[in-house]
This record gives structure tokens, C-alpha cells and sequence, in this order.
């Protein structure tokens, strides 16, 4: 199977059931388009295509995304691309917006400006006529005067406002119009499609009072002598939208809406080709206010006049910076000397983020391919540390782990060793122990230890010496574990050495004791000692003979009373030479031998009280008159009882005979 066979059948396996229904959507939509007819179904068939390509686009670029932004590297190319040069993409947009805005409302007001002073002019121009007509008609006709001053104003203003027409007329209606009770008008005039400037003043003659009335047409050769700083200049003129009827495009200025009914371009006017790849056009918009004056001459609602223009940015700036004159480079000058610095800020920060993205990435890879050691069980590999900064302590932490686990595994491996050896020792120790009690008439007897560990210290037996004799022994090994498991086996070779010969019959107990101390004496350190209990009993003439060394004392219930075994001597395997005490009690029917070790009268309860010999033979008085077994498991479960925990802190060891 090739790679590509691979890739293929792993991409089918991920396809879900909505994957290969929209899949379906969209093979039945192009089959339909190739060789299906236009109908119902058909467009239908066509939606639900549609739907279906929608969706696995969705699918695609979700896929698309998840895989792409996987690795740490391109996280964070993406994360540097969003906080880093978006950022600076979206000011240097928002710079060109801005400087945009700056030259189209610059251009606006060049263009107003211009419009303004031209009618400013228009205003000069009516004055002075106004005072040269009153100071000329003292010495020739008024009619006279009027032509000399028309020939002189023509001569003045013909080259800045082409087309200007001045007249003398009787007639005030208009004036009075559009004065408003002033005595000169000067500004906008919109007579239907028609559009000029206007300047009216009234002056007194010897005919009586006159109107001088100065107008020049907005048509394209004026629009070419306004704003020389702007490319194209275009004027269009708009009446109020009243009716349905009437056609053509409509927009809202403040709360009322206007319909364009004539467009004035300047004529021969063109943008200027760019000075660079920066100096784009430039639009923008200015508005006037005109009065609007109907066929009959009334005057109605002002009118709004909308002017737009075209530019290059070059052509602004020199308007801008004009009266700096030659220097005006040095403020362009310094503007690219401070783009070029961010620039060059901008572009080492960029390599900055990329090294810094580099080194991250890389320290994680190497991170990366060791887990990947780790997960194919090779904990040797180990991490290069490129730099000390934090990744490099990472790396260090990550060696120090797999060597930790490394030691751990070893230290697993060595303790599942100790662990197999402990469970050997455990089956030998068991072993040790009496696997069958020994049948003796008259005698029930039964015992149990609970090591809190794994093997014990504590050591009971039980040894038939004869068909009526038995020898009953109990011991605790100073210490736990190992170490006190294999003194017990070694008293217990010893104890069974010495019992199981012709004359132990005759052996009294602090003799055997003795040689047991002894033995221990010289095979084992100073720190190394035994406390001992063991009795003998002979069912024929229901005597007890006993030595305890150095071990809690042994008690026989009878009658509902206890009695304690307690002559002997001190620990074995402490003083080489020890005179040891026999004791010897006759029993009568139905009494009761409990011995123990420590850890069965140690036990604490919560407020740190041991539950004590004293309370150890008032359970074992409760029992007297169960069996052995019963008695044992009695005597075990008042101890767990009364410490409240399944917790261990010593071997636990009750052995229990009935004699009958």
C-alpha cells in the first residue's frame, strides 16, 4: 500500500456520517448540473448542493485550521502575525485614512475658499462701480458714466470671472428679493438649471435710484480659473424631490431629500499623472449655499449646490507647505527619516520575534522527540541545553525527570526482587511453623500470629514429646523483617534440636532455656535478643512445668481466675551465663493457657490507651468456656477492636490449650 493509498483510507475513516451525506448532496448536485434539466427537483437538488459544499467548506477549513495550528511554531507565527503586525498594518491604514481625510478636506476648502473670494470679488467689483458712478455723473450723463465704468470693469475682471456681465436697471424687485431688507446681496443664484454668482447694491443718481447688478455664469471655462491646485472641478446642481414624477438620483442633505438635475465640469481640466507609487487620487466634496429663484422672479428656499473635485496629493502638499517656500522638502525630509527609523524598528523587531520564535520552537521540538523516546521505553535520551534562560532549565528539569524515572524503574525492578525474596522467606517461615497440631489426649490447643509485616517475629511451637507430654513455646525476636525472621529460625532449630533427643524427657525447662541462651549468646550481636516462654505438660499427671525469659507472663484461667507464669529469668542471648528458674504448677480440669507476645496487649484507641494485660485476661475469663479456636480468634479480635485501625505496628501472636 503507498503513502497516498495510506493518507486516503485514513481520511475515510475520519469521515463522519453528516461528512459523506453532504458528500452525497454535492455529487447529486453536479450530476444534476451535467446531465440533468431544469425543473423543480433540479433546483432543489441545486440548494441542497450548495448546503452540502457550505458544509464541507466549514469542515475543510476547520480540518485546515487544526492541523496548521497544531505545531507550537505556527501558534506562534499566527499569535506574532495578530499582536505584532496587524497591529502595525491597521495604524499605517488607518495613517492613510487619515492623510486621505486631511487632502480631501483640504482640497474641499481650497475649492470653497476659491468660490468665496470669487464672489467676494464680484462684491468688490459693485462697490466700486456704486462709487465711481456717484463721483462720475457730477461731471458727464449718468448714461455716459455707466458705459466708461462697464469698459473698466470689464478690463479688470474679464480674465478671473469669464463671462462676467454688469448691468444698470430700474428695476429692484430681485434686490428686494433677495437683500432681505439689506442694502447689497452678493452670492449664489439659482434660477432652475441655471447657476451664477450674484452681487446687487443700489446707488443713488440724478435719475433717481438705480440697481447695479454684476453676474457671472458658473459654466466650465469659469470652473477653470477655480482652485488651480485641484485636477477636475465638478458642479452639480439639485432641486427639491416633491413629487413622484419626477426622475433621475436622489440624495438626502439634512432633513430633506434633493434630486441632481445638471452637471457642470470644468472643461480641459485632468489629474496630473502620479509623482510616486504614494500620490493616488484624491476626492472630495464641498458645499455651497445658493438662492433659489423661480421663473417669476420670487425667490423660494435656499438650495444646496455640491461641488466635488478630484487631486493628487503632491499638488496639496505644495499648496500646503507654499510659504516655506525652497525648505518646504526638509518637512518631507524629516517625515521618511522618521518612517525609514520605524521601519528599521519594525523590520528588527521582526527578526527578533523570528529568532526568539525559532529558539522557543526548537527547545520544544527537541522536548517533543524526547517524550517520544520516552513513550518507546528509552530513557537515556536526553535533552540538549542550547541556552541557560528558562526553555534550557526545562530541558535540564525534563533530563533530571527521566533519569528520576530511570532510578525508579531500577529501584521497582530491585524491590520486586526484595519483594519475591521477602515472599520465599514468608512461605519458609510458614513452613516453620507447626503445619499440624499435635494430637495429645486431653489437651486442646490453638495458636495465631499476625505478622506486621510480610514475615514475622514473633515464634510460637508446639512439640509432642511423648504420647501424654507436650511442650508448648512462644517467643519474640527482638526487631522486624528479615532480620528477626531469621532469629526466629534459628532458636526454633535450636529449641527443636534440644526437645526432640532421648533425654529431653528428663530436661527440666531452665536447663533448656539456658542452652537455648547460650546458643543465641554466641550467634547473634549485642543489639540481638530473644524474649522466651515454654512450658511443658504432662496430661498423665496434669503437671505444668515452665521457664518464662524475659517474656510477658504466660496466665492459666481456672475458676474464673487467672494465675501468671512468671518464673524464670532474663532475656536470651544478653548474658552468657544465666542461672534460669524452673516453675512447676499442678492444673486441674478445664483450665486455660493463654500466651502472647507484646503486640496483642500494645494496641492504642484513639485517646492513646493500650488495651493491656488486665483487659487481655478479662476477655480470656469471658471465653473460658469456648474452645480453643474460639478463645484465639476472641482474644484477636478484642485487641483489633479496641485499636480501631486494620493498622499494625508489632506481630500479633495468641496461642491458646484447653486442658481437659
Amino acid at each position: 500500500m503507498t503513502a497516498l493509498e495510506t493518507k486516503l483510507r485514513l481520511l475515510w475513516q475520519r469521515l463522519s456520517r453528516p461528512d459523506l451525506f453532504a458528500m452525497l448532496l454535492v455529487s447529486a448536485a453536479v450530476a444534476a448540473y451535467l446531465f440533468g434539466r431544469p425543473g423543480g427537483l433540479y433546483g432543489l437538488i441545486k440548494f441542497l448542493g450548495i448546503l452540502g459544499a457550505g458544509y464541507l467548506l466549514v469542515r475543510f477549513l476547520s480540518w485546515w485550521r487544526n492541523r496548521l495550528l497544531w505545531s507550537l511554531r505556527n501558534r506562534l507565527i499566527v499569535a506574532y502575525l495578530f499582536i505584532a503586525l496587524v497591529p502595525v498594518l491597521l495604524v499605517i491604514l488607518l495613517a492613510v485614512q487619515a492623510g486621505m481625510l486631511l487632502y480631501s478636506q483640504l482640497g474641499g476648502y481650497l475649492l470653497y475658499e476659491d468660490m468665496q473670494k470669487r464672489v467676494q470679488m464680484l462684491d468688490d467689483g459693485a462697490a466700486q462701480i456704486v462709487s465711481a458712478l456717484t463721483v462720475a455723473q457730477t461731471n458727464i450723463t449718468p448714461e455716459s458714466a455707466e458705459h466708461l465704468i462697464m469698459a473698466q470693469q470689464h478690463e479688470v475682471y474679464d480674465a478671473r470671472l469669464p463671462g462676467l456681465q454688469i448691468n444698470f436697471t430700474d428695476d429692484g424687485r430681485l434686490f428686494r428679493q433677495v437683500a432681505r431688507g439689506k442694502k447689497e446681496f452678493s452670492g449664489l443664484l439659482q434660477q432652475g438649471s441655471s447657476l451664477v454668482l450674484a452681487a446687487i447694491r443700489t446707488v443713488q443718481t440724478t435719475r433717481g435710484e438705480r440697481f447695479v447688478e454684476l453676474q457671472v455664469p458658473v459654466t466650465p471655462d469659469f470652473l477653470n480659473t477655480l482652485a488651480p491646485d485641484l485636477g477636475q472641478v465638478l458642479i452639480d446642481l439639485v432641486e427639491p424631490h416633491d413629487t413622484a414624477e419626477q426622475k433621475g438620483i436622489s440624495f438626502r442633505v439634512g432633513n430633506r431629500e434633493y434630486l441632481a438635475i445638471r452637471e457642470i465640469r470644468a472643461k480641459g481640466r485632468a489629474l496630473p499623472p502620479a509623482a510616486n507609487w504614494l500620490d493616488q487620487e484624491v476626492t472630495g466634496f464641498s458645499r455651497f449655499d445658493a438662492v433659489r429663484v423661480s421663473s417669476d422672479g420670487n425667490v423660494l428656499a435656499p438650495n444646496p449646490v455640491v461641488g466635488s473635485f478630484s487631486a493628487r496629493p503632491s499638488q496639496l502638499n505644495s499648496r500646503m507647505f507654499s510659504s516655506v517656500g525652497e525648505l518646504s522638502y526638509l518637512n518631507f525630509l524629516w517625515f521618511f527619516v522618521v518612517a525609514g527609523v520605524l521601519l528599521v524598528i519594525e523590520a528588527a523587531a521582526l527578526i527578533t520575534g523570528i529568532v526568539m520564535t525559532r529558539r522557543i520552537t526548537r527547545a520544544v521540538d527537541d522536548l517533543y522527540n524526547a517524550t517520544q523516546y520516552v513513550q518507546q521505553g528509552d530513557l537515556s535520551h536526553r535533552v540538549k541545553i542550547a541556552s541557560r534562560d528558562q526553555l534550557g532549565v526545562l530541558g535540564e528539569s525534563f533530563n533530571l525527570m527521566t533519569e528520576s524515572i530511570n532510578n525508579l524503574i531500577q529501584e521497582q525492578k530491585q524491590r520486586q526482587r526484595l519483594e519475591n525474596e521477602i515472599s520465599i522467606a514468608r512461605e519458609v517461615q510458614n513452613q516453620l511453623f507447626p503445619r499440624e497440631l499435635p494430637s495429645v489426649p486431653g489437651v486442646e490447643i490453638e495458636a495465631i500470629c499476625k505478622a506486621a509485616r510480610t514475615v514475622s517475629g514473633d515464634y510460637y511451637d508446639f512439640i509432642q514429646l511423648s504420647s501424654t507430654q507436650l511442650a508448648i513455646a512462644i517467643a519474640d525476636i527482638s526487631g522486624k523483617g528479615i532480620s528477626a525472621a531469621l532469629l526466629m529460625a534459628s532458636l526454633q532449630a535450636a529449641l527443636r534440636s534440644q526437645l526432640l533427643t532421648q533425654e529431653s524427657k528428663e530436661l527440666s525447662t531452665a536447663e533448656l532455656v539456658a542452652r537455648l541462651n547460650k546458643h543465641l549468646f554466641y550467634n547473634t550481636g549485642d543489639d540481638r535478643f530473644a524474649t522466651f516462654f515454654i512450658a511443658v505438660y504432662d496430661c498423665s499427671t496434669r503437671m505444668l512445668r515452665y521457664t518464662n525469659a524475659g517474656h510477658l507472663p504466660s496466665f492459666c484461667i481456672c475458676n474464673g481466675t487467672a494465675m501468671h507464669l512468671e518464673e524464670g529469668g532474663m532475656v536470651l542471648g544478653v548474658v552468657e551465663e544465666y542461672p534460669y528458674e524452673q516453675g512447676c504448677v499442678e492444673l486441674p480440669r478445664g483450665a486455660l493457657l493463654v500466651g502472647y507476645s507484646d503486640g496483642l496487649v500494645e494496641p492504642e484507641n484513639v485517646y492513646g490507651e493500650e488495651f493491656g494485660i488486665h483487659r487481655l485476661k478479662a476477655a480470656a475469663i469471658s471465653l473460658q468456656q469456648e474452645n480453643a479456636r474460639a478463645v484465639a480468634n476472641g482474644l484477636m479480635q478484642a485487641a483489633e477492636e479496641w485499636a480501631g485501625t486494620p493498622e499494625q505496628a508489632d506481630d500479633m501472636t495468641v496461642i491458646v490449650a484447653r486442658l481437659h
